[in-house]
């Protein structure tokens, strides 16, 4: 047997002591929406809570990302620091997902004192080791505020698609990576400024002496990875790796720490996954006695190391940060990089920028206690294996006809009935009938299926799997009839419902990785502290005479108006989007003044204007135009302008047009109107009050 196949076969085969599970380090020049949601933040948190429950000893680390060119750019903008910048975002990052339920073992930063010395004796290492190469290249230099440009700082036109692009990529258009020489009429984005070309020395980290290793590693014995990562990898590595620089030419950052560096900081996509491990180290330090050292949880062969990233994060989890680890010399490597597509919202991809998101502290202030609604339709509608869609008519269906209608339904149908006939006193199960056992036996081997599908990644599917036992308790108690039975047979109906509050506490075990905060609620009214994930499965979860709490809806019905005020909310983001991007048509060409002088335009004052008949662009105006007599003038502005709020204005118009029939009415004019970046049209009228006919010239 080859060494390989034997290496293979002892990792497939390898039991860890522990875990560690990262979440990608959200950017704090934002909050965090839904699609980051989707993506990391859920998945993560549901296998974390799924370790927890099976008493496996596992430390969830999260933090805010807060260094790079975006935050400067914000900071810029909004006439601030970077460090108010990310105070702000860090702030409402942390608190949502406190909030959401997300249960970091400790969420810090990476402008924290002890990051900043971590990463720094990090980077200083493997430059003493001779693991980083000094390079000068040529860099775009803005001579007006004397800085190198990063990527992000230069604009221009992509050479492809030929939109307005950043200098790594073309975002709006083709979405190519891009190097900024490569931009058509490049510019600086802060000052407008052309640049010019100018020697800079970084540091850059081999990634080409590494490439054998990273086959080996991830091709040959990562086999089992999802295939977009796994894909992913192997494109890059089939094109043959290159040295990547891992310092830049900033003054927001961690500063290089050697010699010869000023003006320099360390590339964010090397500082930030190394807060993964300064955040450990913080929380071992505080609780040394819990947690013990942050080596253990980095440097020990026993410890299982999960990444949850997007998508676009998958070359710097599985390519870069395993290099660093690897050139540093201690490291253990990510075991799986879990990672999702994208999720999009509305049918149109999610963008930050254009402010295109569901963000979600907006999200726990506009819909309150709805915290497991929203984990449970983004991990219904996970973007597992192909980019998702999300919708708010969805999110309705997914609570009202799921989470109500089956599980809530269920739930309530057994506590009611109990209460009613039993005072909520929880019957003895008596002798089984044919319809029992295959209850029982539907769900006897939930426990093996939830898990098998939580230990290969598949949260969408675990999650079919609990609200499957719902499905089963509803079908069984319609089947049953009790309320029927109880006038023959009580004591049938005392198996009946025992059975059916064994279903009960199931689903309050299955559900607990999912919906935290509805599991809690179920096992109030169960009037049952906790549960042990092995107990998932078993039939006597409650025994007979145990005393059931007052029992109350586990979830509500979301109204049309609710919904509706969101997708009013995401209209009003268009509208502004629009506007923002709104850019006026080109001049016409030059006309003569003798040929200006040819239109009559005047001031008309409307006596009446209504709606015709029949037609649904149509107003009918009745205009003094000054000579003594109406002129009726039809416009097609119905659309955007009420009859009622145009009588007794000042308006232009077009006297000298030749009249035409419309509708079989004789209009004899034009009304003028502007034209606004939506479409609308805007009737054009004066600023005070003058004689009708007057003259416009």
């Amino acid at each position: 047997m080859h060494t390989r196949n034997k290496k293979t076969i002892y990792m497939e085969q390898k039991q860890f002591k522990r875990t560690t599970i990262t979440a990608a380090l959200p950017y704090a020049n934002g909050g965090v929406h839904i699609g980051h949601l989707a993506g990391v933040y859920v998945p993560a948190d549901i296998y974390a809570r799924y370790l927890r429950l099976k008493k496996q000893e596992v430390v969830f680390i999260g933090g805010s990302d807060e260094h790079g060119v975006p935050v400067t750019q914000r900071a810029r903008k909004e006439g601030i620091t970077p460090q108010d910048v990310v105070d702000r975002y860090h702030k409402i990052i942390k608190d949502s997902f406190e909030k959401f339920g997300i249960s970091f073992d400790i969420y810090s930063r990476t402008t924290s004192d002890i990051h900043h010395k971590f990463a720094a004796d990090f980077f200083r290492k493997l430059y003493d080791d001779g693991k980083l190469v000094e390079q000068t290249t040529k860099q775009f230099y803005d001579e007006k505020t004397g800085k190198f440009l990063t990527d992000r700082d230069v604009v221009g036109e992509c050479p492809y698609c030929h939109k307005q692009a950043y200098g790594n990529q073309c975002e709006e258009g083709c979405l190519r990576a891009l190097e900024p020489t490569e931009l058509i009429n490049p510019r600086s984005k802060e000052t407008g400024e052309t640049p010019v070309l100018k020697d800079t020395k970084n540091w850059y980290l081999p990634l080409n002496e590494y490439q054998e290793w990273l086959k080996e590693w991830i091709l040959e014995n990562h086999k089992e990875w999802r295939p977009n990562v796994y894909g992913q990898c192997k494109s890059w590595l089939d094109m043959d790796l290159q040295p990547r620089a891992m310092t830049r030419d900033l003054d927001w950052g961690i500063p290089v720490p050697v010699a010869d560096a000023e003006g320099k900081v360390l590339y964010v996509w090397f500082d930030a996954p190394i807060g993964y491990v300064s955040n450990t180290k913080e929380l071992c330090d505080k609780e040394p006695e819990k947690w013990g050292s942050w080596e253990k949880w980095w440097q020990d062969d026993d410890t299982r190391l999960v990444h949850f990233i997007g998508k676009d994060n998958i070359v710097f989890h599985c390519l870069i940060f395993p290099v660093m680890m690897k050139a540093h010399g201690k490291y253990i490597m990510p075991d799986n990089v879990p990672s999702n597509e994208f999720l999009n919202l509305e049918n149109d991809k999610i963008s930050t920028s254009r402010n295109w998101a569901v963000w979600l502290h907006e999200y726990l202030e506009d819909l309150p206690g709805k915290q497991d609604v929203l984990r449970y339709v983004l991990t219904a509608n996970a973007p597992e294996s192909k980019d998702n869609n999300f919708t708010w008519k969805n999110f309705q269906d997914n609570n009202n006809n799921e989470l109500v209608a089956i599980y809530g339904n269920f739930v309530n149908r057994a506590l009611q009935l109990t209460k009613k006939y039993w005072g909520g006193v929880v019957p003895a199960c008596g002798e089984l009938t044919e319809v029992d056992n295959a209850t029982l036996n539907e769900f006897k081997d939930v426990k093996a299926k939830v898990e098998e599908l939580l230990d290969t990644f598949k949260f969408r599917d675990a999650q079919k799997e609990a609200m499957n036992l719902a499905r089963i308790g509803n079908r069984y108690i319609t089947e049953c009839e009790p309320w029927k039975v109880w006038k023959t047979d009580p004591k049938r109906v005392e198996t009946i419902l025992n059975i059916s509050l064994q279903l009960v506490a199931n689903l309050a075990i299955a559900f607990e990785p999912f919906l935290p905060f509805s599991s809690a609620k179920l096992r109030g009214m169960l009037n049952i502290e906790t549960f042990e994930w092995e107990q998932l499965g078993q039939t006597d979860l409650i025994k007979a005479g145990h005393q059931l709490a007052e029992p109350e809806l586990l979830f509500e019905k979301i109204e049309d108006d609710t919904i509706q005020a969101q997708l009013d909310k995401l209209e009003a983001t268009k509208k502004a989007n629009e506007a923002a991007a709104y850019k006026a048509e080109p001049i016409k060409p030059i006309v003569s003044f003798e040929d200006f002088e040819k239109l009559d335009i005047r001031v008309g004052h409307v006596k009446n204007c209504e709606k015709v008949k029949k037609s649904k662009k149509l107003l009918q105006f009745t205009l003094d135009d000054g000579t003594g007599e109406d002129r009726t003038i039809l416009s097609g502005i119905a659309e955007w302008n009420n009859p009622e709020d145009l009588i007794g204005k000042d308006v232009l118009f077009i006297a000298n047009f030749a009249p035409r029939k419309m509708m079989g009415m004789e209009s004899q004019g034009m009304i003028l109107s502007a034209v606004d970046f939506d479409g609308s049209l805007s009737v054009t009228s004066v600023l005070r009050g003058v004689k009708p006919g007057s003259q416009v010239g």
